[in-house]
């Protein structure tokens, strides 16, 4: 059974399995098809720097991206900026990158901006950013390093190098 009622199914413009995981879960009938923009090129070209203004505009544009060439249907973009003060993470490109990260975030606040976005027919139809501020206990190397053992690859593909 599920519960999504529309003509077609809806379609998710996310490579992210965390986000095919929860539409699966909600019952959602729904398929993959990847944007490939180009992600640090369009929050380059933008000019924006606040993380909640960059996650939504990333949602945006993958939302719109995928929407151009699925008429009729509705096609889901999501994004996540992470923030510590002023400096803006993304996702590690290896894993000592991810290990830079935790340390940088350990033993403070950092703030988490995950933005969705609706569209239909090349327009957005409804777009929105929420922010959860965490503390993180302060990490020793050796606790990095176990949980980067532990996670492996998967500490690729989250911004800020973990996953809840």
């Amino acid at each position: 059974m599920t519960l999504w009622i529309g003509k077609s199914p809806l379609v998710l413009a996310s490579q992210s399995l965390t986000r095919q995981t929860l539409l699966a879960q909600a019952g959602i009938d729904f398929e993959v098809v990847y944007s490939d923009i180009d992600e640090r090129a369009v929050q380059t070209d933008s000019g924006l720097s606040t993380p909640r203004e960059i996650a939504l505009l990333l949602a945006c544009a993958k939302a719109l991206t995928v929407s151009a060439n699925q008429p009729g249907q509705y096609v889901i973009g999501a994004d996540q900026t992470l923030a510590r003060g002023e400096r803006l993470f993304s996702k590690p490109s290896d894993r000592s990158h991810a290990g830079e990260q935790l340390q940088a975030l350990s033993g403070g606040r950092h703030e988490l901006y995950a933005a969705a976005a609706v569209a239909l027919n090349g327009q957005i139809v409804f777009a929105e950013a929420t922010v959860a501020a965490m503390t993180m206990r302060r990490l020793v190397p050796a606790e990095i390093d176990t949980y980067l053992d532990f996670a492996g690859e998967a500490v690729l593909a989250s911004v800020g190098a973990y996953q809840l």
